[in-house]
């Protein structure tokens, strides 16, 4: 009974023993993804993408309600307009004392004459002066008065202006805006749903360029290197396989303990080294598919 079993039981081993595995290592289709969420808080009033949808960078996909933002932003620029209205208007207050200090200049100059004459005592000429200077330090302390309060006015108004400046970025920002060209990948929202800052909306990647992230084991380290062309076998199940032109981008600089989905030529090999390897799709490979490297 065992003479019966022992030839093919041998055949069997030497069989396993002698097959290599056409592959130098495997690994799964990824994408970066980017996740976008709400900015400002509002109900959502369009959301109309779905997904699988395509989008393409600058689209506006999603509206969140600034109604009363822009409430807001009225009500600021409304503030602003009516502190600009108050700024004095500093030549029209001092040009009544502009005009009796130039008379008065006037007088100090014709008692001067006079005084010159002998027509005139000291005394007059010296209280025109002293009224003179009297005018002026008043002119000096009405413009230094009408100044501070102007300034005052103008800084309160550059901060309204501020305040409405930030209130319109924040209604900007109401209107979500796709960063990318991509593929929508999950939607989380609907319209009617009420969004806050860092809710997410949905997520998208550029379905167009994907990479696989393949393992490597440590002896294989030395026959690879960023940049390295290498062939991408794409399994779309049964007999079904594609193979791709691919680069590698990336090598991991720290060892992981092998997936139990990923299978390596070395099957005793217990840390491997991830490797993204950039692939252009043609429209078939899609995320989480499974893939082998060819070097």
């Amino acid at each position: 009974m065992k003479t019966k079993y022992l030839l093919p039981l041998c055949t069997l081993i030497l069989t396993a023993c002698g097959h290599k595995a056409d592959y130098d290592a495997t690994g799964f289709f990824e994408a970066t993804t980017v996740t976008i969420s709400s900015e400002t808080t509002g109900k959502i009033l369009m959301f109309d993408i779905l997904e699988g949808d395509n989008v393409k960078a600058g689209q506006e996909v999603a509206l969140i309600d600034a109604s009363l933002l822009q409430l807001q932003e009225k009500q600021i620029n409304s503030q602003q307009s009516s502190t600009v209205a108050t700024s004095p208007d500093i030549s029209v207050q001092v040009a009544s004392l502009r005009s009796e200090i130039a008379h008065q200049q006037q007088e100090v100059n014709r008692l001067r004459r006079l005084l010159s004459d002998g027509t005139t005592t000291q005394k007059a000429y010296d209280d025109a002066t002293a009224a003179l200077r009297t005018m002026e330090n008043q002119l000096n302390a009405q413009l230094s008065t009408l100044g501070k309060s102007q300034n005052s006015i103008k800084n309160t108004a550059e901060a309204l202006q501020y305040q409405s400046g930030q209130i319109a970025e924040q209604i900007d920002r109401s209107r979500i805006i796709s960063p990318i060209n991509g593929t929508v990948l999950e939607k989380y929202a609907e319209p009617g749903e009420f969004a806050t800052p860092g809710k997410p909306l949905y997520k998208m990647a550029d379905l167009n360029s994907i990479y696989l992230r393949s393992y490597f084991t440590a002896n294989q380290l030395a026959n690879i290197k960023i940049g390295q062309k290498v062939t991408v076998i794409a399994d779309f199940g049964g007999e079904s396989q594609y193979e791709y032109p691919g680069t590698i981008t990336w090598i991991s600089q720290e060892s992981e303990f092998t997936p139990k989905s990923i299978q390596t030529n070395d099957t005793r090999a217990d840390l491997v080294y991830a490797v993204k390897i950039a692939v252009k799709n043609d429209g078939r490979l899609k995320l989480g598919q499974y893939g082998e490297v060819r070097l």
